[in-house]
């Protein structure tokens, strides 16, 4: 049993660990590649976060999805060298949105150069993206249309919030499903596809991506709040410095407006308050930590992962379809 990609996942075959560990290295040069350019201060803007590490998460699943056809096909590689490119430029538009310092462990771009230029190098992945994109073919540049407005859609809705009447939790899962679900199951559709799997294959692969990939997001927003900054990457309580309704404290809101308990709504109130304020926003950490909420968020994600596991079951049995199934324990464990 090997250790490949992020989570630590166990691969037990060892023709697919090969198959594995040369996509992702692959996918590494591509990354370093795309993201050069004439212009030294862009090459180093670009590849600020791709020095930075980070799972590789997306590329990961592109290499597991190809197995169900040929692992080797030309379109595999570059495919996941897009999805990679497109996450990498959402999280330089994020860091300006949140004002975050830190990502992936590294001061964040916004911090070191300023909004303009992490927006600006956000938009340059994106045109790399689109470039490799167009070698790709017309269905694949139509596919990742569609992802991404689905992406930018969420992302829209988040800052909009839940229209009168409509539960803030369902609203949230529905964002979540455009956000990040939509490129983590485009990341799914690419592998399957570029390797020229059956079009149920591709089906089945496309809808496990996108639950994995609320499971994903909804074990992140636990960790925001759970983990110290070297566990996430980021520093801890971001999301909530910045008033961003992640579920634990949709949660907690809704616990305090159901039944009103003093605890519940004196801690809704901090959060409403000036969490700019360091002494108020640990204190608002340390108590979130401690609610029930927090439990209840991560019971969320491990649902999304057990229905994304289930998706897989038509899927003939194999070795990458076991390291799929290991990924929906894997990604919700780095939440608890």
């Amino acid at each position: 049993m090997t250790v490949v990609g992020p989570f630590g996942l166990s691969v037990r075959d060892q023709a697919l660990e090969a198959d594995v560990q040369t996509g992702l290295s692959a996918v590494e040069a591509g990354l370093l590649d795309a993201t050069k350019s004439e212009v030294p201060f862009i090459t180093e803007a670009a590849q600020h976060l791709v020095h930075a590490g980070g799972k590789r998460f997306r590329p990961l699943l592109v290499m597991l999805a190809a197995q169900f056809g040929d692992p080797h096909a030309p379109g595999v590689v570059p495919s996941a060298v897009v999805v990679e490119l497109t996450h990498l430029a959402t999280l330089y538009h994020d860091d300006v949105m949140d004002e975050a310092d830190v990502r992936r462990g590294v001061p964040s771009a916004n911090t070191r150069w300023g909004n303009s230029v992490a927006v600006l190098t956000g938009d340059f992945l994106f045109a790399r993206a689109s470039h490799i994109l167009a070698d790709l073919g017309p269905d694949a540049v139509r596919i990742q249309a569609e992802a991404f407005e689905r992406l930018v859609t969420g992302q829209i809705l988040e800052t909009a919030g839940p229209r009168d009447g409509r539960d803030p939790v369902e609203h949230y899962l529905d964002v979540l499903a455009g956000k990040t679900g939509s490129l983590v199951a485009v990341s799914c559709r690419f592998g399957a596809m570029m390797s020229g799997a059956e079009e149920r294959i591709i089906d089945v692969l496309t809808q496990y991506g996108e639950r994995l990939g609320v499971a994903f997001q909804l074990a992140d927003d636990v960790l925001d709040i759970a983990s110290d900054s070297h566990e996430s990457g980021k520093s801890p309580g971001t999301d909530l410095r910045e008033g961003i309704p992640t579920l634990p404290v949709l949660h907690l809101r809704a616990a305090a407006e159901a039944h009103g308990r003093p605890e519940d709504l004196d801690l809704v109130a901090l959060l409403d308050g000036d969490l700019g304020d360091d002494e108020r926003h640990a204190e608002a950490l340390r108590r979130l930590r401690e609610h029930p909420a927090l439990e209840q968020a991560r019971l969320d994600s491990v649902r999304y992962a057990e229905e994304a596991r289930a998706m897989l079951a038509p899927l003939p049995d194999c070795f990458a379809k076991a390291a799929l199934q290991e990924l929906c324990d894997a990604v919700v464990h780095r939440a608890g």
